[in-house]
Order: C-alpha cells, then sequence, then structure tokens
C-alpha cells in the first residue's frame, strides 16, 4: 500500500530558474494529489553563495546540493529538485533519485545582443561560460576567440552581457526557454559544436533513500527515455571524472530502443581531446555508458585527465 500523499515539501534553491523547477513539480504533484499540499522550502547554497571564483576550483556542482540534501536528511523535506547536470555523479548512500522528468531541450545556447552566431565573433571577441566542457570546445572550434569566467544566476549572467562585459555568452537552452526567454537565443549550438553536459534539460528528484513511500507518490513523473539517456550519460562521467570538474562532456539520444551516446575529455585549452561515440540498448544504459568510457581511455583520456591541474 501507498496511499495518497497529505503534505509534500521541496527543498529548492531560491534562483528564478530553480524555483521555476520547483514550481514546476509541485504543480505536476498538485494535479495528481489535488488533497495534498505541496510546499516549498527555499534555501540559499554554497554554490550560490561563491560568485567570485571558478566552480570548478571552489568544490564543483555538489555545492548547489548539500544544503538541500541536509533538509531531506533531517526531514525538513521530501524532495529536492535538481537540474541533472548540477547532481553530482556519486550520490551518498542515504539518498537515490526517485524521478527524472522529461528533457527540454538539451543543448547549448548562443546568447549575444550583437552577434549572431559563433561563427560571426571576430578574433579576440570575449565569449563568457562557467563551464570548462564549454571552454575546451569553444577554443578547440575558435581558437582565436578569448574564453572569459562567467558565474551567478541566469538574470545576473544576461545583465554582464548586456552590460558589454562579454560579446557572447553560452547557456544551457533550457533554462532560458523555461524561463521565457527563448527569445534571447541567438542560436542553438549542434552537440557537433558543442555538445552538453551529462544530464543537460532534464530535471531530477531526489529523495531519502529510505523513504519508499516518496518514490511511490513521485513514480509518475518518471520519463523512462529520458532517464535512460541520462542514466548512460552519468556513467561515463562517474567512470572518468567520478565527481570532479573536468572538460567532459556525454550526450545520449533515445530512438526505438537504442541510445546514440557520444562523449569527449579534453584539456581546458582544447588541444588535447578523445572524442568517442557508440550505441546499444536503452534498457542497459549504465553498460553503454561504461563501453563508451572504455573508449575514450583507448583514445588517451587517462593522458588528458592525469594532465589536468
Amino acid at each position: 500500500m501507498n496511499p495518497n500523499p497529505e503534505r509534500i515539501v521541496i527543498a529548492t534553491r531560491e534562483s528564478r530558474l530553480a524555483l521555476w523547477q520547483a514550481e514546476h513539480v509541485r504543480d505536476l504533484l498538485r494535479s495528481r494529489y489535488p488533497q495534498c499540499r505541496v510546499e516549498l522550502l527555499g534555501m540559499t547554497t554554497r554554490g550560490d553563495q561563491i560568485l567570485d571564483r571558478p566552480l570548478a576550483k571552489v568544490g564543483g556542482k555538489g555545492l548547489f546540493v548539500k544544503e538541500l540534501e541536509a533538509a531531506l536528511f533531517d526531514g525538513r523535506a521530501d524532495i529536492a529538485v535538481h537540474s541533472m547536470k548540477d547532481v553530482p555523479m556519486q550520490l551518498p548512500v542515504e539518498f537515490s533519485l526517485v524521478a527524472i522528468g522529461r528533457r527540454e531541450v538539451p543543448l547549448d545556447a548562443f546568447v549575444s545582443t550583437k552577434y549572431a552566431s559563433l561563427d560571426d565573433l571576430p578574433p579576440g571577441a570575449v565569449v563568457g561560460t562557467s563551464s570548462l566542457r564549454r571552454e575546451a570546445q569553444l577554443h578547440a572550434r575558435y581558437p582565436y576567440l578569448a574564453v572569459s569566467s562567467l558565474r551567478g544566476n541566469l538574470d545576473t549572467r544576461l545583465r554582464k552581457l548586456d552590460e558589454g562585459q562579454y560579446d557572447a555568452i553560452i547557456l544551457a537552452a533550457a533554462g532560458l526557454m523555461r524561463l521565457g526567454l527563448a527569445t534571447r537565443i541567438r542560436a542553438v549550438l549542434p552537440a557537433e559544436v558543442s555538445l552538453p553536459a551529462a544530464g543537460q534539460g532534464a530535471l531530477g528528484i531526489e529523495a531519502r533513500a529510505d523513504r519508499g513511500d516518496v518514490a511511490g507518490w513521485l513514480a509518475f513523473l518518471n520519463d523512462p527515455a529520458t532517464a535512460a539517456c541520462v542514466r548512460a550519460e552519468r556513467a561515463v562521467s562517474r567512470a572518468l571524472a567520478g565527481s570532479c570538474e573536468v572538460p567532459l562532456g556525454a550526450y545520449a539520444e533515445e530512438s526505438a530502443g537504442q541510445l546514440y551516446l557520444r562523449g569527449f575529455v579534453a584539456t581546458p585549452d582544447g588541444t588535447r581531446m578523445a572524442r568517442a561515440e557508440r550505441s546499444g540498448p536503452a534498457d542497459a544504459p549504465e553498460a553503454l555508458g561504461l563501453a563508451l568510457a572504455e573508449e575514450l581511455r583507448g583514445q588517451g583520456a587517462e593522458a588528458i585527465l592525469a594532465a589536468l591541474p
């Protein structure tokens, strides 16, 4: 028996995008369980507080989830809603992902007030990004561009662009679309130009591993095709990088029960890069991810990773 819930508390960061994501899940839960009180517990995380240094230098994306997990652990919240690309590859054993929702556009977006595309940028133009993955791919394809660190929430990043601090910035298309800012997108970058991060565009719902009741309540939100893609992508990242911040991309697409998975590992300056692609059954996503990681190792991924600072 898994009786309908009477109350569900969602832990969330307080950025505008995080709140949109939490409110989206709240509304889905209210539609499914009309008698349930669904409440938000807003929190500020270390990742939101440290804005003067790149994420890779201050502990990685796990800084965005630790406070939310503390709220789950002590019972202040029942679930936490995350962008899957922000969820560390190794979850503590006390927690589990109980649902991965249907994916928004998983690709990167080119945003500029002056230029229509990356190809239009002149030599020396400054492109802002917070991601080593994007930085490596930009350097590899456009070595004549300057890449500069860009931190802050979505609105802060757009403001810095509008103030002229950057000629262009690269953001996840999904965040812009979810906040009604799709008109800011000058171009969606194909995966061949900017391979996405593992889990990009997908929402994950985390709960305590011992909360079988919560897992039952949230099961209807799980999208099997998205979940298979995300699990394959995360397997690549977990096998090669663990929870470290490294220039690594992994992107899977599902069709007719098959996954097509691409991945790369590079040095931040883009001068060394290992790339691979592989297909396999969608019902064994982790095995496919591990096989791709092994192929990347065969192309020198270990040496690239060992050379990282």
